[in-house]
């Protein structure tokens, strides 16, 4: 159920939600995010529209320092991006704990309007975190090879690869994936939680639609792929230090968010 919104467009509410004293403390902030973006964000084109959509609601958020209020869809053709691709470059500013959104309605008749975006002053861990230092004191834990390298070498040794009989995996595991991940585990729990992963890496981005990021076919496709680069990180050598199930997570989490921003994938 959608919650309530209580926020009236106008010109108090707005001022209420200004989140700088005055504009030089939001234009530092901007700045900082750039750099942010620049350092943490990998692909060129998500990066510049990052950058240029940070810059269209700075260049908005001069009346009440912070807060702009422009519809998506004029932001869209500024930026000269589709609609879905302007929400997903809000979402990633809102995961970056740049920005944030607060449903407004018209005053008039109290029906939704377009969104107050607020941007955020600069948290001190945004900008001055370092990265975490590797102790030295640490033992090597040294752990037993997982199963799926075992079966990789018996593969090399045998110059084949033989089906296992992974039985009984649940019945919500695509075919798909369940055959693929089959020839290197023959545990069906093994299996059924490498699926688990792909599922709760597709996060909820529509929670009144109960809509995914992905459709079901995306995230079989994303599912496969990742696995199959998974097998390749092994067998070149790749060290799982908190498990495979963690090690998997991270893979299909960077491929969904590169795929997310990739609009010839996103309109299949």
């Amino acid at each position: 159920m959608k919650n309530r919104i209580d926020v009236i467009a106008q010109e108090e509410s707005y001022s209420n939600l200004s989140s700088f004293d005055d504009i030089e403390l939001m234009n530092k902030a901007v700045r900082n995010y750039r750099d942010v973006i620049t350092a943490s964000i990998k692909r060129a084109d998500v990066r510049n529209r990052l950058i240029a959509l940070l810059e269209i609601l700075k260049r908005h958020s001069c009346k009440q320092i912070g807060v702009s209020y422009m519809c998506k869809n004029t932001i869209a053709k500024k930026l000269e991006v589709s609609y879905k691709t302007v929400q997903r470059l809000m979402k990633k500013l809102v995961d970056l704990g740049m920005i944030r959104q607060v449903e407004m309605k018209r005053k008039k008749n109290m029906l939704q309007t377009a969104n107050a975006v607020i941007i955020l002053p600069v948290k001190e861990e945004v900008t001055n975190k370092q990265p975490a230092k590797k102790s030295k004191k640490c033992p090597t834990i040294k752990t037993k090879s997982s199963s799926l390298k075992q079966n990789i070498n018996n593969t090399k040794r045998n110059n084949s690869v033989k089906l296992s009989s992974a039985n009984f995996i649940a019945h919500w595991v695509p075919k798909s994936f369940a055959e693929l991940t089959s020839y290197f585990y023959s545990e069906a729990k093994a299996i059924e939680e490498f699926w688990k992963v792909v599922k709760q890496c597709n996060r909820v981005v529509d929670h009144m639609n109960g809509l995914r990021a992905f459709t079901e076919e995306q995230e079989l496709e994303i599912g496969v792929q990742a696995f199959k680069e998974f097998v390749m990180k092994i067998k070149s050598g790749a060290k799982m230090i908190k498990g495979k199930f963690a090690y998997f997570n991270g893979i299909v989490n960077n491929l969904m968010d590169k795929l997310y921003f990739d609009d010839a994938f996103m309109s299949r």
